[in-house]
């Protein structure tokens, strides 16, 4: 029997520097089906602390860089790891203040195929 997955993208979540502080500020929505891929962005000028909770800190980003967490690109079923529904991204600066760029969020979701 064959499994068919197909890719779903959400919408681009993303802040505008000036809606970046020294207190975490929400990126977008929260996810609305298990993430398989999932790719943050800091296009800004600054370091920036990514957190999955609002409270933690959980990634250092450096500016001008990512980090794209591959998680079950590769699973043809509905089990395996995955970022879960509901998940909420924020971000807030390390130390200095962000003066330019923006801060962006890429998902990729599974759907089953027919």
């Amino acid at each position: 029997m064959a499994y068919g997955t197909r890719v779903k993208v959400d919408p681009i979540r993303e802040l505008d520097f000036g809606d970046i502080s020294g207190t975490y500020a929400s990126v977008g929505t929260p996810m609305t089906d298990h993430v398989r891929i999932i790719s943050l962005n800091n296009g800004c000028d600054q370091e920036l602390y990514v957190s999955f909770d609002g409270t933690n800190n959980h990634f250092r980003l450096p500016a001008n860089s990512f980090v794209l967490l591959d998680l079950s690109s590769n699973k043809i079923r509905e089990d395996g790891l995955f970022l879960s529904v509901g998940t909420q991204i924020y971000v807030k600066e390390v130390s200095a203040s962000v003066a330019s760029g923006s801060f962006w969020v890429t998902v990729i979701y599974g759907e089953g195929g027919k």
